[in-house]
């Protein structure tokens, strides 16, 4: 059980990558106010929060309704996840790429900072969306796995809120190079997890 929460916190951890949202909220925030830097991440960790939650509820009856096999779409979530970490690891790091979006929409107000791009695509990523309904699958996970993953995920959330409360004291510690660099190591522990699942889609899709 434990290992099983820990696989699921690392691959969550990696894929919302709490710390690379760190210079990506400073550089969209820091021409705000103490008070309105706080409400922007309290919004934006709060719409992250309700799109995963969405893609928890919901992906499962979408690929039921389009009758994909469960080997498949662990195959292509695998194959996504896995292009997901490769771009962490020889792209441009996260923090990189999200500051540049936030460049381009500096003069955004505050509902719009929260969405765009602090909540998606930096928080509640399209590697995250994915990542999440391979780990709540219905023909796979109880009801009650199910919850302990929504937990989990809540968990890390909670825990990129309170990195972006403190961002400025973080951002002074580690630096763009830390980030970048803990963002890269997490995308080479998200390719051997997407890998993981790429390999043993295949298996069950021609063995099961």
């Amino acid at each position: 059980m434990l290992s099983v929460l820990f696989t699921q916190f690392v691959v969550l951890w990696a894929v919302i990558d709490p710390v690379g949202s760190v210079p990506v909220y400073l550089s969209q925030t820091q021409h705000l106010s103490a008070k309105q830097r706080r409400l922007v991440a309290l919004k934006a960790v709060g719409i992250s929060a309700g799109v995963l939650l969405f893609f928890l509820l919901v992906g499962q009856l979408l690929l039921d309704a389009m009758q994909i096999p469960l080997p498949a779409f662990q195959a292509a979530g695998g194959l996504v996840l896995l292009l997901f970490a490769l771009t962490m690891i020889f792209g441009e790091s996260k923090p990189e790429q999200e500051t540049k979006i936030s460049e381009e929409a500096s003069h955004s107000d505050l509902a719009d900072l929260a969405v765009y791009p602090l909540a998606i695509p930096s928080i509640a990523s399209p590697g995250a969306m994915m990542a999440i309904v391979m780990l709540t699958d219905n023909h796979r996970y109880s009801a009650a796995d199910q919850l302990v993953t929504a937990a989990v995920m809540i968990g890390v959330l909670l825990i990129t809120l309170i990195l972006l409360l403190g961002a400025t004291h973080i951002q002074k510690w580690i630096g763009n190079v830390g980030a970048a660099i803990i963002s890269r190591v997490m995308g080479l522990i998200l390719a051997a997890v997407a890998l993981n699942n790429l390999l043993l889609g295949i298996k069950d899709f021609y063995l099961g």
